[in-house]
């Protein structure tokens, strides 16, 4: 039989927002309000929100599943959904308001850049003090140290302290030692996307060979749908705190991405409030546009025809390396292609509002509907705005009718290549290809 490794039971948890913490509350508010919950409390009534003068917001709310040894479960939805507060729960950061969670084994989480990290340690100390939080032995540390440092990359910084490292050096060091100090359950969040690609790669390979060769247990967390379908075989989705599907991945990353994406009815998503826009304080990104041959906004375009795509953004301090990272993906979150631009050809990006635009060239996309995804990142060192599936939009056929003349071709793309055609009868007289 096979054994579980999690168990979750009408989990949920529940944050007090308003008045229970304000800034200016007083300790004799603080003394006075305890009081009157310890009086309800003993006189059997509940303190409910109105009472208080606050609103109670439920992150999780009756949420059950279970995982078994060896299964690589992926959990997915929109910023808000609870995923995190799940993670922290099960990483035993934070309690649960109500329900239960059973853990069987090591657990080792990797939640947010530097977590578990002393930033005054180097990376060769803070190897062992990760080791020892989940119960190694200094030998055993020793056994696995020289295959973490390999795969972590940061041997010439191995004995400088965290704090002096880069996102993307502290994450790959923060990996390395989660994976390779075999926990029974790995639980990982959106954090891999700090990496480049070709070490989120790595991490994917390293997930799926615990998982499957040393028969352990991997939480996986990402917005990157190819990446869960690689790695996961089952999937959560997690909608206002709560479970609302649960299958095969493939089935459940469809749902999610169905819903995950503005509806392709305007062309264009804007955020008026810069507050409100994705991005942080070095950079927001303002409005994803997508314009037809007459430089129309629209989400229907016509496969014979060039699509271009306008990006608005705002610099609101002066910014070196900066590069903005295009993908188009198809419906089911299969990435088509990514192009990746420096507007600032290397100088810094002075404060100010910014259009960038491309232009996706005619009979490349095949007939079909497509998610625009975009990023703002300085390489190895941070993301600006992070990259989320942002407009949806569709292909349809041109006004000279379906290049293929009978429906569809199978693929995601459809190109007009030059074709040639002579007879097998007369010489060949074009130069020879090159070896």
């Amino acid at each position: 039989m096979t054994e579980g490794m999690i168990q979750v039971d009408s989990l949920g948890k529940r944050y007090r927002l308003g008045e229970s913490y304000r800034a200016d509350r007083t300790l004799p508010d603080t003394v006075a309000g305890g009081c009157r919950s310890l009086w309800r409390r003993i006189r059997g009534r509940a303190c409910d929100a109105t009472e208080r003068g606050d609103d109670a917001f439920w992150a999780l709310r009756n949420v059950s599943f279970d995982v078994m040894r060896g299964e690589s479960i992926g959990i997915v939805g929109r910023n808000g959904a609870g995923k995190s507060t799940l993670l922290k729960i099960l990483s035993q950061i934070t309690p649960p308001t109500e329900g239960a969670v059973r853990l069987r084994g090591r657990v080792a989480s990797l939640l947010e850049v530097g977590t578990g990290f002393h930033p005054e340690l180097t990376g060769r100390e803070n190897i062992f003090l990760n080791g020892a939080v989940l119960g190694l032995t200094r030998k055993e540390i020793r056994q696995r140290f020289d295959e973490i440092v390999d795969f972590s990359g940061v041997e010439r910084f191995l004995d400088t302290p965290v704090k002096r490292y880069s996102s993307g050096m502290t994450v790959r060091l923060a990996f390395a030692v989660a994976a390779h100090l075999e926990p029974d359950i790995l639980i990982v969040d959106e954090v891999l996307a700090v990496g480049d690609t070709a070490f989120q790669a790595k991490c994917l390979g390293k997930m799926k060979q615990v998982s499957s060769t040393a028969g352990r247990t991997v939480l996986f967390v990402s917005h990157n749908m190819t990446a869960v379908r690689q790695l996961c075989e089952r999937c959560l989705l997690l909608r206002d705190g709560q479970i609302v599907s649960a299958g095969p991945s493939e089935q459940v990353v469809r749902e999610y991405l169905a819903a995950a994406t503005p509806a392709d009815t305007s062309g264009e998503v804007v955020w008026t409030d810069p507050a409100a826009a994705p991005g942080g304080e070095e950079a927001r990104l303002m409005a994803v546009r997508l314009r037809d041959d007459l430089h129309q906004v629209s989400s229907h375009l016509e496969q014979d025809q060039p699509i271009h795509l306008e990006l608005d953004y705002l610099a609101r301090q002066p910014i070196r390396g900066c590069r903005i990272v295009l993908q188009v993906l198809t419906d089911e979150g299969v990435v088509v292609f990514s192009s990746v631009m420096d507007p600032a050809n290397d100088d810094a990006l002075e404060p100010g509002r910014y259009v960038s635009g491309a232009t996706i060239p005619p009979s490349l996309l095949n007939c079909g509907r497509y998610v625009v995804a975009v990023a703002m990142l300085i390489p190895g060192m941070k993301t600006l705005v992070e990259g989320r599936e942002h407009l949806r939009f569709t292909v349809v056929q041109g006004r000279r009718g379906n290049p293929h003349g009978r429906g569809n071709w199978p693929g995601v793309v459809a190109p007009a290549l030059n074709w040639q055609t002579r007879s097998s009868d007369v010489p060949d007289q074009s130069p020879p290809m090159a070896a």
